[in-house]
């Protein structure tokens, strides 16, 4: 569900992703879930104030100008923070056990990937995923990570198709366990993409069909062979500490 921020946050501590356009003044449907979160779950009246962000405009302050069972209206007021894009990086994963898939997802979008793509390997356990189950939870973790951008979460599809239209000029980051050990590669800037393999790997076709690809680069993520869920995170890390948008320590 939404998040609370911080209490010493000037902005509203609720937050909400409408697909409405925001503008001072605009009127803003909420659906019933949301109406009931409001209402009942946070117990919020009528004239309070709460976040909203279309992935688009920015994070505006809005009041909640009536609530009911069906779902309920907010009036937009103003601007409290810009629109914040992620880098042009893609994370492809191979769907696992739901719990652990939805973890992907929820991290990738904290992290800042833009776009989400689950495929189809050999191995692949899950041979189906709910798009629209994954997308809720992109939506739910940008809500409660005070981010501005809900990514896609693409259909599940093969990766011999994706590969074989894979785009010419983005470099495709292959999170190889068979390396692990050794040095650690320097990812390339945007545009990029991470691929994360199933639990089983890669099967000798597929391997070769990765090494032949000219965007490829192999990538290790250390002395130690990690679960995928655990290789989503550490891979996502590694781009954005070299070329995303997370600050450089001195």
């Amino acid at each position: 569900m939404p998040s609370d921020l911080s209490r010493n946050d000037p902005r509203p501590k609720v937050r909400l992703y409408v697909e409405q356009a925001l503008g001072q003044g605009q009127h803003i449907a909420v659906t019933q879930d949301q109406a009931h979160y409001l209402g009942n779950v946070m117990r919020m009246p009528e004239g309070a104030e709460v976040a909203v962000f279309n992935g688009k405009a920015g994070e505006w302050r809005a009041r909640i100008a009536g609530l009911s069972k069906r779902g309920g209206t907010l009036t937009c007021e103003a601007p409290v923070a810009p629109q914040l894009d992620p880098p042009d990086l893609w994370l492809l994963f191979a769907p696992i056990k739901k719990a652990r898939t939805d973890f992907i997802v929820e991290k990738a979008v904290e992290m800042g990937a833009s776009r989400i793509l689950p495929v189809q390997t050999e191995f692949t356990n899950s041979e189906r995923i709910r798009r629209d189950r994954l997308q809720a939870h992109a939506i739910e973790a940008a809500e409660q990570s005070a981010g501005t951008f809900v990514p896609e979460v693409a259909e599940l599809q093969r990766l011999d198709r994706l590969l074989a239209d894979w785009p010419e000029g983005r470099s495709l980051w292959w999170a190889d366990e068979s390396l692990a050990g050794g040095t650690l590669a320097e990812p390339a800037p945007a545009p990029a993409a991470i691929l994360i393999g199933p639990e089983g790997g890669f099967s000798p076709a597929e391997r070769a069909r990765l090494k032949a690809l000219p965007q490829i680069r192999r990538l290790s993520l250390g002395p130690r062979i990690l679960r995928a869920d655990t290789a989503a995170v550490a891979a996502l890390t590694l781009w954005q500490a070299r070329h995303g948008d997370w600050p450089r320590q001195t």
